[in-house]
């Protein structure tokens, strides 16, 4: 009731100093309390994975850590990519996987790989929390954090969190996400340290063969209708980030 007292919007809650508690226990006794808290409050769960939120937090919390601390660096962002990515299938509206906050203009990677960072949270219908200082931040910081384009992937009302769908080598990667208009949002991520072509097909990335067009969402350009397949430079580190739709 304090917190409601004080237009308190959000709630995350730590499992610190809870040592001989159950988890699902304690945060179902949060959620009922915030229910009667007589305002909508969200309630975050941050465990950081260690008792399998995935399997009980849905209909506890809105949204559930599902890794440790995100650090500013491209191997830690690709593994906690990895891990959250392991459990798609229960994220849903209302009830979102975790995988930590946006490192985007912290300094501690390149532009191409906070772009990388930026399209698989949005891929991944992850919440998006900035955690740079907004106040001395870039143009560039600015506007990968404000790509209308990508945050309409993460905000997409059908709720899907993207997959992997595409591997060869490990290296070369193929993310999609299935779109309410019926469009899938592609991301060719690049985890190698020099440029290389990707290219996918339409049906590998969920859609029928034939033709469909693609926009290019970093660059904010319509690259044309194209058949059964699709090719593109992606950047070491990097990623290119598409919308395609069938034509």
């Amino acid at each position: 009731r304090t917190f409601a007292s004080w237009g308190v919007d959000y709630v995350k809650e730590d499992w610190c100093n809870a040592e001989g508690l159950d988890a699902p226990t304690q945060y179902t006794k949060f959620r009922d309390a915030l229910a009667h808290s007589g305002r909508p409050i969200v309630l975050s769960i941050c465990e950081w994975g260690s008792n399998q939120p995935w399997n009980w937090a849905p209909p506890v919390g809105n949204l559930w850590r599902t890794t440790g601390d995100i650090s500013d660096r491209w191997a830690s962002m690709l593994s906690l990519l990895d891990l959250s990515s392991q459990h798609a299938a229960v994220a849903g509206p209302g009830h979102w996987n975790d995988p930590d906050m946006l490192e985007i203009g912290n300094g501690g990677m390149t532009n191409d790989e906070y772009r990388a960072h930026m399209s698989l949270w949005a891929l991944m219908a992850a919440p998006l929390m900035a955690g740079n200082d907004l106040r001395a931040m870039s143009k560039t910081t600015h506007d990968i954090l404000t790509n209308p384009e990508v945050l309409a992937v993460d905000q997409d009302s059908l709720g899907v969190q993207g997959t992997l769908m595409q591997e060869y080598p490990p290296e070369r990667q193929v993310w999609a996400k299935k779109m309410k208009d019926g469009s899938m949002a592609v991301v060719m991520l690049n985890r190698a340290n020099v440029s290389t072509e990707i290219t996918t097909s339409f049906r590998r990335v969920g859609l029928s063969a034939g033709k469909a067009t693609v926009r290019d969402l970093w660059a904010h350009e319509d690259k044309g209708t194209f058949t059964d397949r699709y090719s593109a430079t992606v950047p070491a580190h990097g990623v290119v980030m598409l919308r395609v739709t069938p034509a």
